[in-house]
């Protein structure tokens, strides 16, 4: 049975918007042990639809940790090495303070009313578990998508915190792009019949199609067209095929095509899980990123003085979060007089490459760990696995 891992702030915490959410509650899982020296721990952050359960199996769905197969023992991320942390962000629906928490003094959820957040008020609140753990400096921080988002955030925002950061298939801003499919998908619940104005709690609803059209709509942008075509072509669904005459006859209803089921598949499970104001919160404040624009519009000012080491990690089919966005960040690091490294990973999966299976990703991400480890002084653990 997978042990629930939370902890409760009483005193809370005032996020940037100025209001303050008291108790907070953060729901995290922990792999590996932390030295006695707390000098090996390494924060893993969820991109936006993910949770803390990194390498267990999840409680609803009964799927695989989303990076099983990149934390545990002897694998990249080495459980035997390193103490692991994966917390579900502020604003999430696994257990950490957000939109379905009983807001205090209150009977019901927060909801509707629950307050804006940014980037910086999640890993603000990560903070307070790592100081909880009583972890001075981090060894690491890792994340990739909206994980990374978080990753540059806690290098810039206490850069005396983090010894190396590896920021993957991200950006140090959100692009118009991105923002105009987030609100797609946010207009996709807006317009969902049970949406009831956001108050679709207290009518004992879920806005479900709203919300599976929402992750229909991102779930492409996660993918190539090459990704795609691979797995899905224009292969019709066996007994779907509408009769000669009326072509258009099973268009409608059902879904005739391959690629149209795994979408309506996607588009389902999500709905058991993830819950429409939680969406709607994260998605806006990762809209609300770019570090650029909060110091001056120079995004090399955001590095200034920042000592963490760096590798960032981008994908050469990635549409969503383009090489052309990380090579933007590494200049900037760079004229910050900072320490860096680039690494593109040649793959046709697109934005979701770093969740699968890719060899040369699981190299980058071993060898940059050893190589820090050794800078750091690290001990070699029980059961090190060289490169």
């Amino acid at each position: 049975m997978l042990e629930v891992q939370s902890i409760t702030f009483p005193e809370g915490m005032t996020l940037q918007c100025g209001e303050k959410i008291a108790p907070l509650g953060i729901a995290y899982q922990t792999y590996g042990e932390l030295s006695p020296t707390r000098d090996n721990a390494i924060v893993i952050c969820h991109a936006f639809t993910g949770d803390q359960y990194v390498a267990s199996p999840h409680p609803v769905t009964g799927k695989p940790g989303w990076w099983s197969r990149m934390v545990g023992p002897g694998l990249p991320i080495d459980t035997d090495r390193f103490f692991v942390i994966c917390a579900n962000v502020l604003g999430g629906c696994m257990g950490t303070t957000g939109p379905t928490t009983v807001r205090a003094g209150t009977e019901r959820p927060w909801g509707k009313d629950f307050p804006p957040i940014t980037m910086h008020d999640i890993v603000a609140a990560q903070v307070k578990l790592v100081d909880h753990f009583g972890i001075d400096r981090l060894f690491a921080v890792i994340g990739g998508s909206m994980g990374g988002m978080q990753t540059l955030t806690w290098a810039t925002d206490y850069p005396d915190r983090v010894f190396a950061a590896m920021p993957i298939a991200t950006s140090p801003f959100q692009s118009a792009q991105n923002i105009a499919f987030n609100e797609v998908s946010r207009q996709a619940i807006y317009g969902d019949p049970d949406w009831h104005g956001g108050d679709y709690q207290a009518h004992g609803v879920i806005p479900a199609r709203g919300l599976a059209v929402a992750r229909m709509v991102g779930h492409i942008t996660y993918l190539s067209e090459e990704a795609l075509t691979r797995k899905f072509g224009r292969e019709i669904r066996p007994g779907t095929m509408p009769a000669p005459h009326d072509p258009l006859a099973a268009l409608p209803f059902g879904g005739m095509f391959q690629v149209e089921s795994y979408l309506r598949y996607q588009g389902s499970n999500f709905t058991r899980r993830f819950d429409a104001h939680s969406y709607l919160s994260i998605s806006r404040a990762m809209d609300f990123f770019d570090l650029g624009s909060e110091h001056g519009g120079s995004l090399s000012e955001a590095f200034r003085g920042v000592k963490t080491r760096f590798c960032v990690v981008s994908f050469s089919s990635d549409w969503l979060f383009p090489t052309s966005r990380s090579r933007t960040l590494v200049r900037a690091i760079t004229q910050a007089g900072g320490h860096v490294s680039f690494v593109e990973i040649d793959s046709d999966r697109g934005h979701d490459a770093f969740l699968l299976e890719e060899p040369d990703f699981d190299r980058t991400v071993r060898g940059f760990l050893n190589g820090m480890a050794r800078q750091a002084g690290l001990a070699e653990g029980d059961h090190h696995h060289a490169l």
